[in-house]
């Protein structure tokens, strides 16, 4: 089908969608850091003390106040990224006089890489499409009660103390979520729970990271691996 007479932005616009072109697609800074993870509408802090890191989040305050969070796959220096991570608005810093910052970042959307850019900037920059969660999804009653009993068992083995009130007053999205930011497994198993396409996903997920880890020998030493 031609487009006749049609202006030539609408051309344009039509290979851009041809192309793969999205709305959601953005440039962002990124802060590749082995088992740091986060989440939408969840908090993480960050010590910022590098000079590379440093630049960047001055660069991001002069901005946006955007900055991508992203495993690597390996502890080398440019190693190859996970697909999935999450970028965050920085809620608040304190700028050190010697030039460090501890500042706390709020999740904003999942974000997926399409490529890395080449930049002349100290940190690394990628192109990413951003993924459109549905913040309202919920868990059904069986799911969160599964999870709530595993939970405790998992809690118990550990020696955590647990505010169980607190955590019955949470939303579903803030439960499993927080809890997979903070659990004490590796970064693929973190990484595994960042890319679970639903909450129920997560949360099954999660469920057998627990079991999985509290059938572990206590003299074990070791953490939670998928590698």
């Amino acid at each position: 089908m031609g487009f006749g007479n049609a202006p030539q932005a609408l051309h344009r616009a039509v290979r851009l969608i041809a192309m793969g072109a999205s709305a959601n697609t953005t440039r962002l800074s990124i802060f590749p850091l082995a088992g740091a993870v986060l989440y939408p509408g969840l908090q993480l802090p960050l010590h910022i003390f590098e000079p590379r890191y440093r630049a960047m989040v001055s660069d991001s305050l002069a901005r946006d106040r955007r900055i991508a969070m992203i495993q690597p796959q390996s502890p080398e220096n440019g190693a190859p990224l996970f697909r999935i991570g999450c970028v965050g608005k920085i809620a608040d810093v304190e700028a050190l006089e010697d030039g460090r910052f501890n500042l706390i970042l709020e999740g904003i959307s999942r974000f997926r890489v399409i490529r890395e850019l080449e930049v002349t900037t100290p940190f690394r920059q990628v192109e990413a499409e951003l993924i459109a969660d549905d913040m309202a999804e919920a868990l059904s009653a069986v799911e969160r009660a599964s999870f709530e009993q595993e939970a405790r068992r998992f809690a118990d083995a550990q020696g955590y103390a647990v505010d169980w009130d607190s955590v019955g007053r949470l939303d579903d999205m803030s439960l499993i979520n927080g809890v997979s930011q903070i659990a004490p497994f590796d970064a693929a198993a973190k990484q595994a729970l960042l890319e679970a396409d639903s909450l129920a996903a997560r949360c099954e997920l999660l469920v057998q990271l627990m079991q999985f880890f509290g059938k572990r020998d206590n003299d074990d030493g070791g953490r939670v691996t998928l590698q």
